[in-house]
C-alpha cells in the first residue's frame, strides 16, 4: 500500500489492506453515466454487498471534491448517483486537472485501475472494457483503458468488451501490448451482453486459485501492466445475438448522425441499445456486474493465500 498526498482510503478498506485480507476496486462510471437513478445507487450497493458476502471488502473508487478515493461512504455513492452525467468522466488525462480543481469526478476503467494501484488493490471488478471503436481506422478513437492495462498492475474482471466496440480489433491491441486475456470456464471471448463472440481468449482457465496463480507470476517475474479476465454472463441473464446486435447497429446509426464521438459515445450508445431493447439491456448489465464481482472476490482472495 503506498501512501499518496491525494488519496484517501477508506477505514474498511485500509484494515482490510493493512491485514492482507482481499479487497476489490469497483469503479464509479458506472454509477453516474452506466444507468439512471436511482437504479445506479441501488447497484452499486448491490455490488458492494456482493463482495462482502464473498469474502472481500468492496473499494468503490472516485474523486470527491479533489480527494482520490478508495472506497466510498454510502453519502458519496448516492451523490453521484443523483448528481448523474453532471459529474466528469474522468480517464488518465483528466485526473490532475479534477483533483487540481478540487471537483468531483467518476472514475472509468482506466482511472480506477490507477487509484486502486496507488491503494496497493490488485483486483478490480467492472462491466466491461472500453476498446477499440468500430471505424477506429478513421477516427483513431482507441479507449485510454486498453494503455491503462499495458502498464498498470491491476487485474480486471469483466464480461468482456463492451459489444458496441469492435472486438477483433481489441483484442489486437491488447496482444500487441502483451495484456493477457483470460477467459473463466470458456475458450471464447464473451460480448458483454452476450456469452459468447466470434473471438477467441488468450487462455482458458476455470478456477480462482489459476488466476491468482498467474497474476503473481506475472508481477514477480516484473513484467508491467494488468490482464483481462473475461467472465461471461451467467445464461438466464444473456441476451439474444440478434437482437443485441441490431440494437447496437441502429445506435451506432444515430451517433454517427447526431454526431456523439469520444467518450461521451459509450454512455450514448449503452442508454440507446437499452432504449431499444426495452430496457433488458439495462437488467443483464446489472446481473453481468453482480457476476463479475463474485469472480473478483473469489479471485482476490486466492491472490491473498499466496501471500
Amino acid at each position: 500500500m503506498t501512501s499518496n498526498l491525494y488519496l484517501d482510503i477508506h477505514p474498511d478498506v485500509a484494515a482490510a489492506l493493512a491485514a492482507g485480507k482481499p479487497v476489490v476496486a469497483l469503479e464509479s462510471t458506472i454509477i453516474s453515466h452506466g444507468m439512471p437513478y436511482p437504479q445506479n445507487v441501488e447497484t452499486a450497493l448491490r455490488v458492494e454487498a456482493e463482495v462482502r458476502a464473498h469474502g472481500a471488502v468492496p473499494a468503490t473508487i472516485a474523486i470527491i471534491d479533489g480527494r482520490l478515493k478508495a472506497g466510498l461512504r454510502r453519502d458519496e455513492i448516492e451523490h453521484l448517483g443523483k448528481a448523474g452525467r453532471e459529474v466528469v468522466k474522468v480517464s488518465r488525462r483528466d485526473l490532475p486537472f479534477i483533483v487540481a480543481g478540487k471537483r468531483t469526478g467518476a472514475t472509468t476503467v482506466a482511472s480506477t485501475m490507477i487509484i486502486a494501484a496507488m491503494a496497493g488493490i490488485r483486483v478490480f471488478a467492472t462491466g466491461g472494457i472500453g476498446g477499440v471503436h468500430r471505424g477506429a481506422e478513421k477516427s483513431f478513437d482507441v479507449s485510454a483503458d486498453l494503455q491503462e492495462l499495458a502498464q498498470t498492475p491491476v487485474a480486471v474482471v469483466c464480461a468482456g468488451a463492451k459489444s458496441i466496440l469492435d472486438l477483433g480489433l481489441t483484442l489486437e491491441y491488447l496482444e500487441t501490448h502483451g495484456v493477457p486475456v483470460i477467459g473463466y470456464r470458456t475458450a471464447r471471448l464473451p460480448a458483454f451482453f452476450t456469452r459468447d463472440s466470434d473471438f477467441g481468449v488468450d487462455y482458458q482457465l476455470d478456477e480462482a486459485s489459476d488466476i491468482a496463480a498467474v497474476m503473481q507470476a506475472k508481477w514477480q517475474l516484473g513484467l508491467k501492466g494488468g490482464m483481462v479476465i473475461a467472465n461471461p454472463i451467467p445464461e438466464q441473464y444473456a441476451m439474444p445475438r440478434d437482437k443485441i446486435d441490431a440494437a447496437i447497429g441502429q445506435a451506432l446509426q444515430e451517433a454517427e448522425q447526431q454526431g456523439i464521438a469520444g467518450k461521451e459515445s459509450t454512455p450514448f450508445l449503452l442508454a440507446r441499445v437499452c432504449e431499444l431493447t426495452g430496457g433488458d439491456s439495462l437488467a443483464s448489465n446489472i446481473q453481468l456486474v453482480l457476476n463479475n464481482a463474485r469472480l473478483a472476490a473469489a479471485i482476490a482472495g486466492a491472490y491473498d493465500q499466496l501471500h
